[in-house]
Formats: structure tokens, C-alpha cells, sequence
């Protein structure tokens, strides 16, 4: 008979629901008579007027909720197919072949990556009319990347599929009268948007675009060279600039200033002839660091640009030239020229306003996607500058993985690390890896290439063993080690940079000598925690197994050793006679055998 519960048994789900539905003796219902929330309600009512949360990668379940919302259909879903994949070597990597023939789709369909654009509306037109305007829009223009992607057989980037980001970026190329695209000096071609230079154009033909290189502190003189001469080429400009470099100079020189002041009030104490050698010292520094910001001048000022120039710019430089680049055309605003930035998560817009004002006037955040809203600071009485949100825009991408090593998706919240890693490995040599992490990651055994790329597992579990980082069942933690190594790639302390189309990669971006030497010895408890699961044994491991001095004994149940039985050899008498002495200590003469837990029996198998 099953067991009945008494009615003075109560669970917690049980003490929710009576809270929810009994409190205060009567149902929280709303006019309709059901318990649905204000903002789950279709009363005509927008309450979530700004739904402000960034969309760029969906699973296809999620993509065909969201086209449906737009389209206003109605639907059921049945199921939601799951696969599983492998972690293997080339998991996620492109071969050279499959690369060479990624780049040539991408090179003859990139007329066809478009961003939304914003329908023609006048004054009489309803916010209600509008709105309908422009999700049927933004609908189309969803349609259209899908069906290229599925006729072309294309890698897209997860672009932005929050229709309420690209409303700001509107607003931000309306009122702006010049659109600058801050890209990452490490890879410029993937963060710029060629269509939307196009698209300020037809705005407004008296727009002005322009391309912020952040983050060029990264690159060499002779790199910051060549990326300057391909845009010559193109007829786009660029200006090279570094927000991070730009605060620790602010820094420097707020440093020296109070040194100055108290060398002043210390000399006022000392002889004159030292105050007189404290400020020559003052003098010389002060000297020497507005030679250093006067030396990064460009070549051409105002609107008479005519060749890009390979120099970091100062803030007080960019502010210069943003006030002369605008400066005798039609604005927007009369008097005031209006800056608007716009870029991809991460690549630094906050940061570069924060350098511009000497002061942390825009919050900033590892995490892409900070910034919400677009906001407009004041640099100067007639310079405005605006700040959209980070738009993840449309773009073609060779796998999923350069997303995550760029920086466009948030390393927090990726689900498959196998990839990204392997893409790493690839970029970054092996000695490399191992001298930034002091590590030894093993060698390839058997009939693999000695001098292949590591694989995501073997530096993984290398790394993870070092650092101890570990899992519950004792073996390194892979996925906590590669949010660590991803987020060095991305902040640049692992460097990679991207070399431009028709130059030879190897030759851009040259890596140093290995640093350290190479250890010739590891422990065996190094080596079991990063030997891969199923590889092979060395030659080594074989022949000591299969050449131990391994005896033939006796064995019964519940008796380890058997006093009439006469063992094989001395020494497997030996083994038998210790290994009674490991296992328990003997009652009575050894006539009774102490029983031993199997976790003690078997400890040698537990070890990793």
C-alpha cells in the first residue's frame, strides 16, 4: 500500500504557490481575470519601450521566434534537434585549401553585406506607421543575409538582431557630420563595414566618413606603414591612435607635474643652487615629453589630407583634426561639429572619449556591449562627439572562432572552447605558448608531425595542471584554462596581427626566439594529468611493462598468502611476503588475514 502523506505536510513548492495565489485571502489576478504580468500583457501598450539587450548569436530555434515576432505569425514548435560534436585535432580549423576558397566567396559576394537601412518617412507619418515601416524592413533585410547565406554556402558573423541598436545607430549617423568606425588595429578589415560609409553617404552627401585605427600601440612603425599605404590605395582615411597609450602618457605627465610641484616646495627650504638643479631637471623632462607629443603631427591638417600617416596620434592631435575635418562644409547643427563613433563591441569607443577628456567620463567594461545608449559629450564649445552602442554588423568570417579571438563575442558565455583554442594553436607558435606560460605542453608521439601545432586538449591540460586549475575528479579544467588564454588573446598580451590582403603573413607579423629552456624532465604526475585520453604508450611505458619481473603466484579467497604452497622464485616470495605486509597486519601468526578496503587496495588506480 503506497504511503500517504498527512495533510500537515507541506513542501516548498507547495508554500509558493499559496503565497502566490492565496495572500491576503483573494487571487492577484489582473482586469482580465488571469495572473499574466503588465509587461506579458498585449494592451496596446509598448512596456518594454527600449528592450535594449543586445541579440547576435541565436540558436535557429531562437532565430525563428524572433522572425516570427517580427512577421506576426503564429506558431507551434515540436522539437529542438541537439548535436553533439567531438573535440578533435582540426575541429573548427579551415585547411589551406578550404581558407583560399572562403576568401574568394567572400571576395565576390561582398557587394551583397548590406546593414539595414532606416524607410523614407515625412512628418505625417504615425509612430504607429513608422514602426510597422521598419520591422517590415528590418524583416527583408533578415531574409535577404539568410538566403545568402544558405545559397552561397557562406560564414556569416552573428550580427545584431535587436532592432532597437539599429534605430540608435540611425539616430547616430542623422544628427553626426562626420561617422567615424573606430576598428582594432590587430585585424581593421573585419571590424570596418564598407556599406556603411556607403549608407552615410545617402543620408547625406555632405557626411564625411573616416576610420579610427584603436589599439595601435599593438602594431610596429613598419606594420602601422603598410596598412596606411593600403588605405591610401583605397582612398579611405585613417588615423592611427591608442587609447591606452594616450592614458599612461596623461598619467606621466600628471606624474611630473607633482613632482614639480613638491621639488618647488622643497627648494623653498634649500639652497638656491639646488632649487636651481631641481627645476632644470623639471624643465628637461617637461621639455622632452611635448616633443614626444609634438612629433606625431600629420602630414596634412584640415580638409588639404591627401596621404595617410603611420603615426600614433596624441588626443590633443585627434582633437585638432576632428575640428578642422568638417570645418568649411554644411552641419547639421550650425557652430558645432558633430562627431558620431561607431564600431564593434570592444574595440574601444569608450575608452578613446574617456582619453579624449583626460577624465573617466563613459563607463567602460572587458564585456562587449557596455554602452546601451547613444550619448552625446561636449569636447569643446564647437565639437560634440557621440557615442553609439557596440553593433555587431553583418560581415563574412572564415569560422566562428575568429569571432571569439577578436573579441566580438563574450568569452563568458561561449559554450564550445574546443575551437577557438585550436584557431589559437595555429596563430601562435608552439615555443611561444610555452615560454609566455612557463609550460611544456607535450611533444606529438608516434607517427604525428614532430613539428605540428598543438592541440587544444594537450595545451589545455599543460596549462590547466600549471595554473591547478582542476575538476572534481582531479584532472585539469579545460574549459575554465581557455577563458584565461582567450581573454590574453584578446587583450593582446598573446599577439597576433593580421596581415592585409596580397601580403605574406609570415613576413608581417614575425615571432621572437624562444626565451626559456626546454625542460628535458617531467614529473610522472605531470605526465599522467596531460596525457591525452586513449593515446598511445611510449616505447618506454611498453617496455617496462612488458619486461617487469612479473611471477607467477598462488591466490584464495580471503587469503593473500598460502604457507604450503611453495612460490616460483625468491623474489616472488619476497613480493608475496611484502605485499601481506602492505595489505594488513596478520592475526595470530599469519594463521588470519586482516581485511582491507578496496579504495586502499586499489589506491594505484585512482592516480592521474
Amino acid at each position: 500500500m503506497p504511503n500517504v502523506k498527512s495533510k500537515s505536510d507541506k513542501s516548498l513548492g507547495k508554500a509558493l504557490i499559496n503565497d502566490r495565489l492565496k495572500k491576503r485571502g483573494k487571487r492577484r489576478t489582473v482586469d482580465n481575470g488571469s495572473m499574466l504580468h503588465t509587461t506579458e500583457m498585449k494592451d496596446g501598450f509598448d512596456w518594454g519601450r527600449l528592450n535594449l539587450q543586445s541579440v547576435t548569436e541565436e540558436s535557429s530555434f531562437q532565430d525563428f521566434l524572433r522572425t516570427a515576432e517580427l512577421a506576426g505569425k503564429e506558431f507551434q514548435a515540436e522539437k529542438l534537434n541537439v548535436t553533439f560534436v567531438t573535440a578533435n585535432a582540426n575541429f573548427g580549423v579551415l585547411s589551406e585549401a578550404e581558407r583560399a576558397e572562403a576568401q574568394q566567396k567572400h571576395q565576390d559576394k561582398q557587394d551583397l553585406l548590406k546593414i539595414p537601412r532606416r524607410p523614407k518617412w515625412t512628418r505625417e507619418t504615425t509612430a504607429e506607421e513608422l514602426q510597422m515601416l521598419e520591422n517590415e524592413s528590418f524583416l527583408n533585410w533578415r531574409r535577404s543575409l539568410a538566403l545568402l547565406q544558405e545559397e552561397g554556402g557562406l560564414q556569416m558573423t552573428p550580427y545584431e538582431k535587436n532592432l532597437d541598436f539599429w534605430r540608435q545607430l540611425w539616430r547616430v549617423i542623422e544628427r553626426s557630420d562626420v561617422v567615424v568606425q573606430i576598428v582594432d588595429a590587430r585585424n581593421p578589415l573585419l571590424f570596418r563595414n564598407e556599406d556603411l560609409e556607403k549608407y552615410v553617404k545617402e543620408v547625406g552627401e555632405e557626411k564625411d566618413n573616416m576610420i579610427l585605427i584603436n589599439k595601435s600601440d599593438f602594431l610596429t612603425e613598419n606594420q602601422r606603414k603598410i596598412w596606411a599605404d593600403f588605405f591610401d590605395k583605397q582612398q579611405s582615411r585613417v588615423v592611427f591612435f591608442s587609447a591606452l597609450q594616450a592614458s599612461e602618457q596623461s598619467q606621466k605627465l600628471e606624474d611630473v607635474r607633482e613632482e614639480g610641484e613638491k621639488d618647488e616646495e622643497d627648494a623653498a627650504r634649500s639652497p638656491a643652487k639646488e632649487l636651481l638643479e631641481k627645476i632644470d631637471r623639471v624643465e628637461e623632462k617637461m621639455s622632452k615629453l611635448e616633443k614626444d607629443l609634438g612629433q606625431l603631427m600629420r602630414q596634412q591638417d584640415d580638409d588639404g589630407w591627401e596621404k595617410n600617416s603611420p603615426e600614433i596620434l596624441s588626443p590633443e592631435e585627434l582633437i585638432h583634426l576632428f575640428q578642422g575635418i568638417h570645418k568649411n562644409a554644411k552641419k547639421v547643427t550650425e557652430g558645432i561639429t558633430t562627431i558620431g563613433l561607431v564600431g564593434y563591441p570592444n574595440v574601444g569607443k569608450s575608452s578613446t572619449i574617456n582619453s579624449l577628456l583626460t577624465e573617466k567620463k563613459v563607463s567602460v567594461s572587458a564585456t562587449p556591449g557596455k554602452t546601451k545608449h547613444f550619448q552625446t559629450i561636449y569636447l569643446q564649445n564647437d565639437l560634440l562627439l557621440c557615442d553609439c552602442p557596440g553593433l555587431v554588423m553583418p560581415s563574412f568570417v572564415l569560422t566562428k572562432a575568429e569571432m571569439i579571438l577578436n573579441g566580438i563575442l563574450p568569452i563568458d558565455q561561449m559554450r564550445d572552447h574546443v575551437s577557438p583554442i585550436n584557431q589559437l594553436c595555429r596563430y601562435i607558435p608552439r615555443h611561444v605558448l610555452e615560454d609566455k606560460y612557463g609550460i611544456m605542453i607535450p611533444k606529438p608521439t608516434g607517427m604525428d608531425d614532430p613539428n605540428r601545432p598543438p592541440h587544444s586538449e594537450e595545451f589545455l591540460l599543460a596549462y590547466g595542471y600549471n595554473r591547478g586549475f582542476m575538476t572534481a575528479n582531479g584532472q585539469p579544467d579545460q574549459a575554465k584554462g581557455a577563458r584565461y588564454i582567450l581573454k590574453d588573446f584578446v587583450n593582446g598580451k598573446l599577439l597576433y596581427a593580421y596581415a592585409p590582403p596580397g601580403y605574406v603573413q609570415e613576413e608581417f607579423h614575425t615571432f621572437p626566439e624562444r626565451q626559456r629552456a626546454v625542460r628535458t624532465y617531467i614529473p610522472p604526475q605531470e605526465q599522467r594529468a596531460t596525457r591525452l585520453p586513449g593515446s598511445a604508450m611510449t616505447e618506454e611505458e611498453f617496455d617496462a611493462i612488458y619486461f617487469s619481473n612479473s611471477s607467477a603466484d598462488a591466490h584464495a579467497k580471503g587469503r593473500r598468502n598460502l604457507p604450503h604452497v611453495r612460490p616460483v622464485s625468491a623474489s616472488s616470495s619476497t613480493q608475496s611476503l611484502n605485499s601481506v605486509h602492505i595489505a594488513g597486519k596478520s592475526w595470530k601468526g599469519g594463521k588470519k588475514e586482516k581485511k582491507v578496503k578496496l579504495r586502499k587496495q586499489f589506491v594505484h588506480l585512482d592516480q592521474h
